[in-house]
């Protein structure tokens, strides 16, 4: 089909139905609403997770890519204006209606997470979609770096969409996340990096960001090809 489009949104019922190639796959990117620093929008996750499975879609026959999920579970950034979360039971029975809803028309099904805190939902609803004889996967960026809107964020965003990210740059707490999950738990973000940093964006660049975003991608499209049916999706 050439010229078909990968956007789901974008394509007719008839345009998805003749889309043969198998399997046939649906990435969702997933992503959240929430505070990325004072030089980041609030739809960053949202933004990586769409560019991931775009650039996967476009190089794996027969794939779309859905319209994004841009809420999930976010307390911890509570308290910062402009957040929306809708917690983990919540993120949790979204991806599983619309894993029991895409399986109808498609043999694979790729949750593609840019935001660490949507993890522990997402794979209880795929667990539930894999005993329900569902293929879902879960796919999560490995990048590394700093936790939060920092050099790693800063990077993507600048190879992404440069003309969104603000000049204030301002490096945060940037101890390591392991030091800080527990009190990230129980007091939030805010209460350990006024500036909802966790990290130092000063040093980012685009250069930086497209090589990290090309390595996940390499990385999403091998675990897209490894991925083998474990039952009937349609």
């Amino acid at each position: 089909m050439s010229g078909a489009p990968t956007r789901l949104a974008d394509a007719t019922w008839p345009e998805v139905e003749a889309r043969v190639a198998a399997p046939r796959t649906l990435l969702v990117p997933l992503g959240a609403t929430e505070q990325h620093g004072p030089h980041l929008p609030l739809d960053t996750d949202s933004a990586i997770a769409v560019a991931l499975a775009e650039a996967a879609a476009a190089r794996t026959a027969g794939a779309f890519v859905a319209p994004p999920v841009p809420y999930g579970s976010s307390g911890e950034h509570a308290g910062f204006p402009g957040t929306l979360s809708i917690g983990a039971a919540a993120t949790e029975l979204v991806l599983l209606e619309l894993g029991r809803s895409a399986s109808a028309t498609f043999d694979l099904l790729v949750f593609v997470s840019a935001h660490g805190g949507n993890a522990a939902p997402l794979a209880a609803a795929v667990e539930r979609l894999r005993h329900e004889g569902r293929d879902a996967r879960a796919f999560a960026p490995r990048f590394g770096g700093d936790a939060h809107a920092g050099r790693t964020e800063t990077s993507l965003m600048l190879a992404l969409v440069p003309e969104r990210v603000g000049a204030r740059r301002e490096p945060g707490n940037d101890a390591p996340l392991a030091d800080l999950l527990d009190d990230l738990r129980d007091e939030g973000v805010r209460a350990l990096s006024p500036n909802g940093v966790l990290g130092d964006p000063t040093g980012a660049s685009a250069a930086e960001g497209r090589a990290l975003l090309e390595a996940a991608v390499e990385d999403l499209c091998a675990a897209v090809r490894a991925a083998e049916p474990i039952g009937a999706a349609r």
